[in-house]
């Protein structure tokens, strides 16, 4: 799927990813802040694999590049 593709199924709650990732088991998803967070605007972040060997777990916000952009190997993960 397209890249417009992959940010409305963001939008529905659906995990996305790049079959062209080099990190496997890469994942993102948008967060969407309520009455409780210190963010107020919708932002997209990158979740590492629990086993990633530097930094396994982690989460942190996520920009496009223009290659993830033009892409057309997005995929829902289940």
């Amino acid at each position: 799927m397209n890249f417009g593709q992959a940010l409305e199924s963001l939008k529905l709650g659906s995990k996305i990813s790049r079959e062209g990732w080099n990190g496997k088991g890469l994942w993102l998803e948008l967060q969407i802040p309520d009455e409780h967070s210190k963010m107020t605007l919708p932002y997209i972040y990158i979740n590492y694999p629990s086993d990633a060997k530097t930094t396994p777990g982690a989460r942190v916000p996520w920009l496009a590049s223009q290659t993830d952009v033009l892409a057309e190997d997005w995929t829902i993960n289940l």
